[in-house]
């Protein structure tokens, strides 16, 4: 092996001028792929084993570069390990530390690939990782809601559509939708796992290699499915990003609906919950303010993890088929997405976790607007033998003589309500309860107490 002389980089064997300052600062992703250490080691000590079990390098080589790369692991771990900006990316930073500690046999370690394939290895197996971790919490997510939502099925406030009071509907109902997002968020990023699960390892730059290595092997070492299929495709393959970055900007979506919710149901126009003050912040003129910033810091990340995913997409859009430097920019894209994402997903747990209902208020509210009239129809239909328009017609009447008298539809008198309809009589009262309305949704997947219930047993098993 060629000694690698005034720490230029390796591949400036064939390149006889100096790097420009300027292109070797913006051109190098040191700063940014360092922390995928851990995965570039892993998959090279996996590569060496494989390459001696195929006889393609000896025993003692083996030995040698395992040893100095579990050294380097250690001094990076440690903070011992120092990075020099000319080698441009963690991969030949350790290949150069390699060198340094066991001699010019380190250079067997890129036999029969590429940095390529190496670069992809190591993204695959780092974005395993962090999928796991987002998916652990958002299990915190869900538990920490269902714990809300089994004290409060019974809880009884306003279903809003456009903002405006709808029906009746239990807290909890409310709650567990945001379960089921966050349910789909979790399918979702395993998803991904079942379709990033292939082995890119060996593919080399682009053509595959002529060396004897075994795919299967390291595919099995390194917890992939499959060897990928075809080696050009292996090393243009940025699907996978496209799928993490989708993933997280959709459960960033959620979080931000589920915080802005949260921010106009505290708002004091509605007064439906409260914020502890752990998760409150105040004003720097107004002393009684209490803000939820928390609740805007989760709404407003969502925007640079989308931003992300445009970024991603926008990059590949107009690549050929194979390699190209543009493809750099993909780890940087997708580390500050997923640690905002983290951070975001441990925010809305400790949010949950500090927040208390305003039962009193969201009765009351329920109350107002009308909000079992839908439920007067559907009496009209099953016990009048209405159509559910004619029923509608005669609701929409009763809603109107209600607002005029300016009373709540429970208020109304059963003369008053005959004046409307004739055949009504006393046991119509019972429909403009609202407790009974929210529980008469008895339809699967509907706000009725049982049903909830039943839901909150079925997810509380599934995690």
């Amino acid at each position: 092996m060629i000694k690698n002389k005034n720490n230029r980089a390796i591949w400036n064997t064939r390149i006889t001028k100096s790097t420009s300052n300027l292109f070797q600062k913006v051109g190098g992703s040191l700063y940014v792929d360092k922390k995928l250490y851990k995965e570039d080691i892993a998959g090279s000590i996996v590569h060496v084993e494989m390459l001696f079990k195929q006889k393609i390098i000896s025993f003692k080589i083996k030995n040698k570069i395992i040893y100095g790369l579990n050294k380097i692991e250690k001094e990076i771990s440690k903070n011992k390990f120092q990075f020099n900006k000319n080698f441009e990316d963690i991969h030949m930073s350790i290949e150069k530390r390699l060198v340094d500690l066991i001699g010019s046999d380190a250079g067997y370690i890129h036999t029969a690939r590429s940095r390529n394939d190496q670069v992809i290895t190591d993204f695959k197996i780092w974005i395993k990782k962090s999928s796991n971790e987002i998916n652990d919490n958002l299990h915190k997510i869900i538990k920490s809601s269902l714990k809300i939502a089994e004290k409060n099925i019974k809880t009884i406030m306003p279903g809003f559509t456009h903002l405006k009071n709808a029906q009746p509907v239990s807290f909890a109902h409310y709650l567990m939708s945001y379960v089921e997002m966050f349910m789909r968020d979790k399918r979702r990023f395993n998803n991904n796992l079942v379709n990033l699960n292939e082995n890119p390892l060996g593919v080399s730059a682009l053509t595959g290699t002529s060396f004897n290595i075994d795919r299967n092997y390291t595919t099995k070492k390194l917890g992939f499915k499959n060897p990928t299929n075809n080696s050009i495709d292996t090393v243009s393959d940025r699907d996978f990003v496209l799928d993490y970055l989708y993933s997280c900007s959709v459960c960033s979506m959620h979080i931000s609906r589920i915080s802005e919710e949260l921010i106009i149901w505290n708002s004091d126009a509605f007064n439906l919950i409260k914020l502890s003050d752990k998760i409150v912040t105040g004003s720097s003129i107004m002393p009684q303010k209490k803000n939820p910033d928390s609740l805007e810091y989760l709404r407003g990340k969502t925007g640079s993890i989308y931003g992300s995913l445009f970024s991603m997409l926008t990059i590949l859009k107009g690549l050929p088929i194979s390699y190209f430097k543009d493809l750099q920019d993909d780890k940087e894209l997708v580390f500050k997405s997923t640690e905002t994402l983290i951070n975001c997903l441990k925010l809305l747990n400790e949010v949950l976790n500090n927040i208390s209902p305003n039962k009193k208020r969201m009765l009351e509210l329920a109350n107002m607007g009308y909000t079992t009239a839908t439920d007067l129809a559907d009496y009209l239909v099953k016990n009048h033998s209405m159509s559910f328009r004619e029923a509608y017609q005669k609701t929409a009447a009763i809603v109107n003589l209600a607002e005029k008298k300016k009373k709540k539809l429970n208020e109304l008198t059963i003369d008053e309500l005959k004046k409307v309809e004739t055949k009504l009589t006393n046991e119509v009262l019972r429909v403009f309860d609202l407790k009974n309305s929210v529980n008469s949704k008895k339809s699967y997947g509907g706000t009725a107490f049982e049903n909830i219930k039943k839901m909150i047993i079925k997810y509380k098993k599934q995690i």
